[in-house]
């Protein structure tokens, strides 16, 4: 009988939102590669059932407890340690860790961690957030796994973990000098990063993004792809299975990083505003979740889940019209891949917690 209640206390148009995003993502493998189709199925039904169960419990108690945060972030941490120190190449970089036929990326893992570290520290401290003290310590949290995640190289994992503790500082307001500091300091990580952390062809992308006409068959390959995808569908697509650069190869990472490109080819423009009004929708839910929550705890984690979410959502859109440079962030629940699919199940399904504690 509590299983009934709390079902029926569950945000059902959040998750009903899940399930066209889940749609859209299907419609694309389907007639692209059906491995990569029933793997797909597999893990989303996983993901709800990780949405569901994760509902059930007590997170206002664990998250209470500092132990279990900290605990699984240094878990987190360790196994990014781990894929920087393996020899095995998975798509060129040492991101992936694989048990067996599993392969599985720690980042996903660490930015979970990240946001359930920061949502505890800033919900204690966020009207002092501006403080160096506290400032030093949350980048010192956050610093810690991307500069792992930078290592490995995975240039992209590395701006989200950027972006999700901009995004808890800037809660508190702007302190207009500590803020131009900042921006110096990201500058000088920045030169860092492109001195000694990016890989040639990680540079070549950012030149490439300034002259987005050079090297049509190199480096600009994928992006000139999308664009002819996204171009030539029109107001309602090309129709099912029926798109020339996506079901002839064309498109490259047609299932995660450029799935945008190969949904738009074949659902046209309609299609589009069906899964930016869904994801607007997502937004309007999360934020009158956040709003409710018991604790400040409750509302950082809503809040970071949100951040997350749009940035990995710009920057994938960005990238597959040419607005922004490649970077491999893929598209939140829509992109192939179980670890992006369970994490933001994790998420949501503390989300959805908070929704059924509400007041």
């Amino acid at each position: 009988m509590n299983v009934v209640n709390n079902l029926k206390k569950m945000d059902w148009v959040l998750m009903g939102c899940l399930v066209i995003l889940a749609a859209v993502s299907l419609v694309v493998l389907a007639p692209y590669n059906q491995t990569f189709f029933q793997r797909q199925i597999i893990w989303y039904a996983i993901g709800f059932l990780v949405i569901v169960g994760g509902s059930r419990i007590n997170w206002h108690w664990i998250l209470q407890w500092p132990v279990f945060t900290y605990g699984f972030y240094a878990f987190s941490v360790l196994m990014l340690v781990v894929s920087d120190l393996q020899s095995r190449l998975i798509r060129g970089t040492t991101s992936w860790l694989a048990i067996g036929s599993l392969q599985f990326e720690p980042a996903e893992f660490a930015k979970l961690a990240l946001i359930l570290v920061l949502a505890g520290f800033f919900a204690r401290r966020y009207v002092a957030a501006w403080r160096s003290k506290y400032l030093l310590e949350s980048l010192g949290l956050t610093l810690l796994p991307a500069t792992l995640t930078a290592i490995q190289p995975d240039f992209g994992s590395t701006i989200i973990m950027g972006y999700i503790w901009l995004g808890f500082i800037l809660i508190g307001g702007i302190n207009k000098k500590r803020f131009f500091i900042g921006l110096l300091v990201f500058l000088l990580v920045f030169v860092v990063m492109w001195s000694f952390f990016l890989k040639g062809y990680q540079r070549d992308r950012l030149v490439a993004f300034l002259s987005p006409a050079s090297d049509p068959l190199g480096i600009n390959y994928n992006v000139i792809q999308a664009k002819i995808a996204i171009g030539s569908a029109g107001f309602w697509g090309k129709g099912f299975g029926q798109g020339t650069e996506t079901q002839f190869r064309f498109l490259p990472e047609a299932q995660a990083d450029f799935i945008f490109a190969a949904f738009s080819e074949e659902w046209g423009l309609f299609g589009d505003l069906v899964l930016l009004l869904t994801f607007l929708f997502i937004f309007y839910r999360l934020e009158h979740i956040g709003l409710r929550a018991q604790s400040n705890s409750f509302k950082f984690l809503v809040f970071g889940t949100s951040v997350v979410l749009l940035t990995q959502i710009l920057i994938n859109t960005g990238a597959n019209i040419g607005l922004l440079p490649v970077t491999g962030i893929t598209l939140p629940f829509v992109s192939y891949g179980g670890s992006s699919i369970l994490t933001i199940a994790v998420l949501i399904g503390i989300i959805q917690h908070i929704k059924i504690e509400s007041r």
